[in-house]
C-alpha cells in the first residue's frame, strides 16, 4: 500500500511539473495580448455611406439619345396634341388654352423643364456627388439643377422649385458576403420627386400639378467599345391632371468631360 501511495504522489508531482511550462506559456501569451493594439469594433460595424454603397458609377457627363417620341421631344408639338398622355378634362382645358407668349411674359418659360419632364428634354447631364449622401444633377437644357438626398434635406423646407425635392435610395436585392449574409445588395438608384412648381409634361402645355409625384429608376448598361449607357425610367403620378401614370424611358450615353456642354436658358417653344 505504501508503495502505491508513493507512486501516486510521484505521478501527481510529475503532472504538476509538466503543466508548469504550459501555464507559463499561456500566461505569457495573455500578457502579449494585453500589449497588442485593440481593434476599433465601432469602425468595423460602421454602416456604409450611400456613396460607398453605390453599385455603379453614375458620375460624369451624359447626353440624351432621342430614339423614341422624336416628334414630341425634338420639336414642340401643336396645341391639342396629347397623344400617349391620358389626361383629365381639367387638364385638357388647360392644355387647349396654352399660350407660350404669356408664359414667356410671366417668367414661366421653364414650365416644360420641371422635374416631371426634364429627362425627356434633349439635354446633357452632369452627375456628381456632394459629400457622402447627396447626388447632384445638372442639366444644360434650361440650366436646371436637382439635388437628390439619401437622407432628409437639412433646414426648413424650401419653396417649391421647378425640380422640387428629391429623395434617393439604392434599390436592394439578394445578399452578398461583402455586405454580410443578412444584408441585401444595392442594385440601382431610385428617386422620388415631389413639391414641384406646376409645369408641363409636354412642351405644348399638357400640365402637371403641384401635387404630382415623379418616381425614377436609373440603370447603367454596358455597350460596345467600352461605351456606357444610362436608362432612366420616369413615372409621373398626378390624380389632378392624369387619369393614369405617365411612363417614359429616357436614354443617355456617357461622354468625355464637358464635351458639348452648353448651358442655355429655357424656351417656350
Amino acid at each position: 500500500m505504501k508503495t502505491t501511495r508513493k507512486l501516486r504522489t510521484l505521478l501527481a508531482a510529475a503532472a504538476v511539473l509538466s503543466a508548469l511550462p504550459v501555464t507559463a506559456a499561456l500566461a505569457q501569451k495573455n500578457e502579449q495580448k494585453k500589449d497588442m493594439p485593440k481593434k476599433d469594433m465601432s469602425k468595423m460595424h460602421m454602416p456604409k455611406t450611400p456613396k460607398q454603397m453605390e453599385p455603379y458609377d453614375l458620375t460624369g457627363y451624359w447626353v440624351s439619345i432621342v430614339d423614341e417620341n422624336w416628334r414630341f421631344r425634338m420639336v414642340t408639338p401643336p396645341k391639342g396634341d396629347f397623344e400617349g398622355i391620358f389626361i383629365t378634362p381639367k387638364a385638357k382645358k388647360i392644355a387647349n388654352e396654352w399660350d407660350p407668349e404669356a408664359d414667356k411674359k410671366n417668367g414661366l418659360a421653364c414650365k416644360a423643364y420641371g422635374g416631371a419632364a426634364i429627362m425627356q428634354v434633349p439635354t446633357r447631364i452632369h452627375i456628381s456627388w456632394m459629400g457622402e449622401d447627396k447626388l447632384k444633377f445638372e442639366f444644360d437644357a434650361g440650366r436646371q439643377t436637382r439635388v437628390a438626398y439619401f437622407h432628409d434635406a437639412p433646414g426648413k423646407a424650401p419653396a417649391p422649385g421647378w425640380q422640387g425635392v428629391t429623395k434617393a435610395q439604392w434599390e436592394m436585392r439578394g445578399t452578398s458576403p461583402s455586405f454580410g449574409a443578412a444584408h441585401p445588395v444595392p442594385i440601382a438608384l431610385k428617386t422620388i420627386t415631389t413639391k414641384m412648381r406646376p409645369g408641363y409634361i409636354r412642351k405644348n402645355g399638357v400640365p402637371y400639378s403641384a401635387n404630382a409625384k415623379v418616381t425614377e429608376y436609373y440603370d447603367l448598361l454596358p455597350g460596345p467599345d467600352g461605351i456606357r449607357y444610362l436608362v432612366v425610367k420616369t413615372i409621373v403620378n398626378d390624380p389632378e391632371y392624369l387619369t393614369q401614370p405617365y411612363v417614359t424611358s429616357s436614354n443617355f450615353k456617357k461622354i468625355p468631360a464637358k464635351s458639348g456642354w452648353d448651358p442655355r436658358p429655357c424656351t417656350v417653344k
